[in-house]
């Protein structure tokens, strides 16, 4: 296996390593009802599991205890995209049929839905997250960002610096919002959180297609290369950016990386469209281990998860399959 660092002066240098005896990990899979195209997931209060049905209009509500999932509708043309947990215990989606940031409170199954400004026009709304303020930031691939101040239901949209697409977000421990374009192929740093003003920082290689991003407990910043087949990670403090090449791809060819995630553990998880698996990545021993997919083109989309258990949404078969990390077998 070989490792690519990128110093700061741009000078690559290739460290090849062995690689360690794999882990497997217990998992379990919930099918859903064809035809809803399950796209994220997220965990929920009192251990439930929410996802977006995309085909439906609906938030989808899985009981693991049982298997069964309940829907909320979300509005007329809902289409929703991304969802994630906010510290209030709302769910918070990006919804792209209604061009609106929707809410759902499990406490009272309120629905309150927030229309981006008229003259935005469509953004493809695509990804969630929450600043340090509890208020919510998203993007929007025709060319978006945007937030949600939550006390005053405002919305702010702003348009990215390179037009087409905004995808993957992030909160980093500090609070501060980070977020990639996959079409501009590059790694965005919300550097003030009231006018929008953001800091655009370049791959190491251009055209790769960052797709999302997700920030470990240090705050640097790891990447999925939808072109470019490789785990990144950017590191504030220093400017560095390192890269592994993800397995899974035919010789001469680079895997195509979707989501990414960092669990609680500092462990990174990406789904790897070419060869149907999820691969997490120790960063101490640089060391990934496969997690198939439960079935052929599985092409798991945004994967979070809490303490012990990461969530995949399967939306090439419409199922969730959980992966327990605390017991993995050597």
């Amino acid at each position: 296996m070989k490792r690519v660092l990128l110093t700061a002066t741009g000078v690559a240098i290739v460290l090849s390593f062995a690689a360690l005896p794999a882990r497997a990990y217990e998992t379990k899979v919930f099918p859903n009802t064809d035809g809803l195209r399950i796209h994220d997931v997220a965990p929920a209060p009192d251990g439930l599991v929410w996802w977006t049905a995309r085909g439906s209009g609906q938030l989808g509500i899985l009981d693991p205890s049982t298997g069964e999932s309940r829907f909320v509708e979300l509005g007329p043309d809902s289409a929703p995209h991304g969802v994630i947990q906010g510290p209030d215990g709302l769910a918070w989606i990006t919804d792209s049929g209604q061009n609106a940031i929707v809410s759902y409170d499990p406490s009272n199954q309120d629905v309150a839905v927030y229309p981006l400004p008229e003259d935005t026009g469509f953004t493809n709304l695509n990804t969630p997250a929450i600043d340090g303020d509890g208020n919510v930031w998203f993007t929007g691939q025709n060319g978006f960002y945007g937030k949600v101040t939550v006390e005053t239901g405002n919305v702010q949209v702003w348009e990215s610096p390179k037009g087409r697409g905004p995808y993957g977000i992030t909160t980093t421990p500090d609070g501060n919002i980070w977020w990639v374009s996959r079409a501009g192929s590059y790694l965005a740093e919300v550097v003030n959180r009231e006018t929008g003003e953001i800091r655009v920082i370049e791959p190491p290689e251009p055209g790769v297609g960052l797709r999302r991003v997700w920030s470990d407990s240090k705050g640097n910043l790891w990447t999925s290369e939808w072109r470019g087949g490789h785990l990144g990670r950017y590191v504030p403090a220093t400017g560095e950016w390192t890269r592994w090449r993800v397995p899974g791809a035919p010789e001469g060819e680079n895997a195509r990386i979707y989501a990414i995630y960092v669990d609680d553990q500092d462990i990174v998880w990406v789904s790897n469209f070419t060869d149907n698996a999820v691969y997490s990545f120790d960063p101490a021993t640089e060391q990934f281990t496969k997690v198939p997919g439960s079935e052929p083109e599985s092409d798991v989309r945004q994967i979070l998860g809490s303490p012990g258990v990461i969530w995949l949404p399967e939306s090439g078969n419409n199922s969730i399959m959980r992966v327990d990390t605390t017991t993995p077998e050597a």
